[in-house]
């Protein structure tokens, strides 16, 4: 029996033996069922030697969680290439040498790439652990431009890791002169910034919101017609959180050319609009209405005193007043709750007073038809 054993292991098929491709399917078998277990012993050692002391602000699980995927990707590779390596390639198949090109050489680059965008992406998912500590030490702190700092960085560190990767790929896959390639950029960065020319308004931007400080993130911000809390600043574009909970992505470009209204800095919100009040509403009743309405604006406990009640035109269809007052304050629901607040008592006094709406001929005649 153990001879008929080393007999099949001895066997050929183009030119490797049966233990050869035995062991081969052994190794990759081992890499598809333990890749996953590969990775959460990386990540494990990754944590307690690199991240250990941050614990108290990110677990490990939290770190797992980043980590495991392009860990297992990877792993994977390591063990297809140990995999690889246990076969000979047979002459028959025509394959030219690794520095000759050919298919072995083709494949043996895109391994390469593979194994260094692992790599980069294994550098990127550390990079945005970094980010989730440093972001939650700076939700501890009463400033809020650490806040906005935090994303900036990463994301600008992100880009650093890619171009360094892309170069990488070229200096050891294809044999590039990086050297002499960064120095002949000079030669074509004209073309490069007219190409770019869009992506370089924004990052350019992005530094002008930061010296400038029109804004930070968690303010409450008008930008033409969008209005809605900053939620992130990125080197490229800005995310806000819009009254009705839409998600709206603005180019950081946008947020410095057109006019932007910090609502988040008004101490109070504005509020203006008219009554119409029929014809029938005798001068005494227009001026009591005015003038109880005016007190109780001004004796409002979440208004000013700047408020201002006026029948100021007599209109083509009604005796029309005029309504001026600040809320103090700047949340959105309160504000609402208040206004609403205050329409329910004008609406109460117009009442008691006797005095009556007039409605626009077009909705009248509706009404009445």
């Amino acid at each position: 029996m153990k001879e008929q054993v080393a007999d099949f292991l001895r066997l050929e098929f183009l030119s490797n033996t049966m233990q050869q491709f035995l062991v081969f399917l052994g190794i990759m078998l081992a890499g598809f069922l333990f890749k996953t277990v590969v990775s959460k012993l990386l990540s494990e050692i990754l944590f307690s030697v690199v991240v250990k002391r941050f614990s108290k602000d990110v677990t490990k699980e939290e770190f797992k969680r980043l980590l495991v995927t392009p860990l297992e990707f990877l792993s994977f590779l390591v063990f297809f290439y140990i995999a690889f390596d246990q076969l000979t390639y047979p002459e028959q198949l025509g394959l030219p040498a690794k520095d000759e090109i050919g298919l072995k050489r083709i494949l043996q680059r895109i391994y390469g790439i593979f194994l260094i965008s692992s790599i980069t992406w294994v550098v990127m998912r550390l990079l945005d652990f970094f980010g989730m500590f440093f972001s939650k030490r700076a939700a501890k702190t009463l400033s809020k431009l650490d806040d906005q700092l935090v994303p900036f960085f990463v994301d600008f560190t992100k880009v650093i890791v890619v171009i360094i990767g892309f170069f990488v790929i070229l200096g050891t896959v294809f044999h590039v002169n990086v050297a002499g390639l960064v120095a002949g950029l000079g030669v074509g960065g004209l073309a490069l910034a007219f190409a770019a020319k869009e992506s370089l308004e924004n990052l350019l931007a992005s530094f002008t919101i930061f010296l400038d400080h029109p804004f930070v993130v968690g303010d409450l911000v008008q930008v033409g017609e969008i209005t809605g809390t900053i939620e992130k600043i990125g080197f490229r574009s800005t995310r806000i959180r819009t009254i009705e909970k839409s998600y709206v992505t603005l180019p950081n470009k946008s947020m410095i050319d057109k006019p932007l209204d910090n609502l988040t800095l008004r101490t109070f919100r504005r509020v203006t609009f008219e009554v119409m009040l029929t014809y029938a509403t005798t001068p005494e009743q227009m001026r009591a209405v005015c003038q109880e309405i005016q007190a109780y604006i001004d004796h409002h406990p979440r208004t000013n005193e700047d408020g201002q009640v006026r029948f100021y035109r007599l209109g083509p269809h009604s005796k029309d007043i005029r309504i001026f007052y600040f809320i103090n304050t700047i949340e959105w629901e309160e504000y609402m709750k208040i206004r609403e607040e205050i329409n329910y008592e004008i609406e109460a006094i117009i009442a008691r007073h006797g005095a009556a709406f007039a409605h626009p001929p077009f909705l009248y005649g509706s009404l009445q038809g």
